[in-house]
């Protein structure tokens, strides 16, 4: 194992099967814990700022802390354009099941968020020690239903058109090259939706949001927190935060979040 920006050397597991396999790379750092699970965002990779922060504090304190890429995304196979919400928590299920042991602390990025949500209510489904699993949660502009609530809706009737009748549509981004919008991608998050009734985590949860956010707005972070029957959970409005969150003033934020966790 490296201690590099990257974190240690990824080892790569196999999810799914038939057409649908693919090649999982995970960055998994042994300590103690609770340990750091970290759930990156849309089109994004673990070797970002924030994944790489996570995992560098993780170091410097001994804590365990694991890292992945979703197929189509960094260092895993598959293409980006067969991802689905369904695809991406069977990514996430089998990380979590093959190299997190013990308490863990999940920490989701953009639509990382969605994930770990989703992520919690299946353990809550398992029962036993699967419900008692996670200590806390810490959601970076959580996006859970974006795909629906964020995008679809959001979309003109000619952009809506194009997805259906094309399969795809090309999305602008201001990070770098369009990024596909497929019609399976929509259809997909219809099941997965969360908002339109109690979230239930299991666990306590800390949200960080920035009021100046372009792709998660802020009032998206308010809806969730309604519908979260935690007590314990608290939202942390940054007024000049945007999406991205990764400002040294806002990592030491996500930190001292995760600190309050031990």
């Amino acid at each position: 194992m490296t201690n590099s920006s990257a974190g240690p050397e990824p080892d790569f597991i196999t999810v799914g099967d038939g057409p649908a396999q693919r090649r999982i790379a995970v960055r998994a750092r042994p300590g103690s814990g609770p340990g750091l699970f970290w759930l990156g965002g849309f089109n994004s990779d673990m070797t970002g700022t924030k994944a790489v922060a996570l995992d560098e504090w993780a170091a410097a304190r001994g804590r365990a802390c694991v890292r992945f890429d979703y197929s189509g995304h960094g260092a895993s196979s598959g293409a980006f354009a067969e991802g689905t919400i369904s695809r991406w928590l069977e990514d996430s299920l089998a990380v979590f099941d093959g190299f997190c042991k013990g308490p863990q602390l999940a920490i989701g990025s953009s639509m990382g968020g969605w994930m770990a949500l989703l992520l919690a209510r299946e353990l809550l489904r398992r029962g036993g020690q699967g419900a008692e699993t996670l200590v806390g949660m810490v959601l970076i502009a959580p996006a859970p239903d974006f795909t629906e609530a964020l995008m679809w809706k959001s979309f003109s009737p000619e952009i809506r058109r194009q997805i259906e009748t094309d399969g795809v549509w090309l999305r602008p981004s201001e990070y770098g090259e369009p990024y596909p919008i497929t019609r399976a991608l929509i259809e997909d998050g219809r099941h997965h939706l969360l908002l339109g009734g109690p979230v239930s985590t299991g666990c306590p949860v800390r949200i960080l949001q920035g009021k100046q956010d372009p792709d998660v707005p802020w009032t998206h972070a308010f809806a969730l927190t309604e519908r979260l029957p935690c007590e314990d959970v608290i939202l942390t409005l940054i007024q000049d935060g945007d999406h991205r969150l990764s400002r040294p003033q806002d990592i030491a934020r996500m930190l001292a979040a995760v600190e309050e966790f031990g």
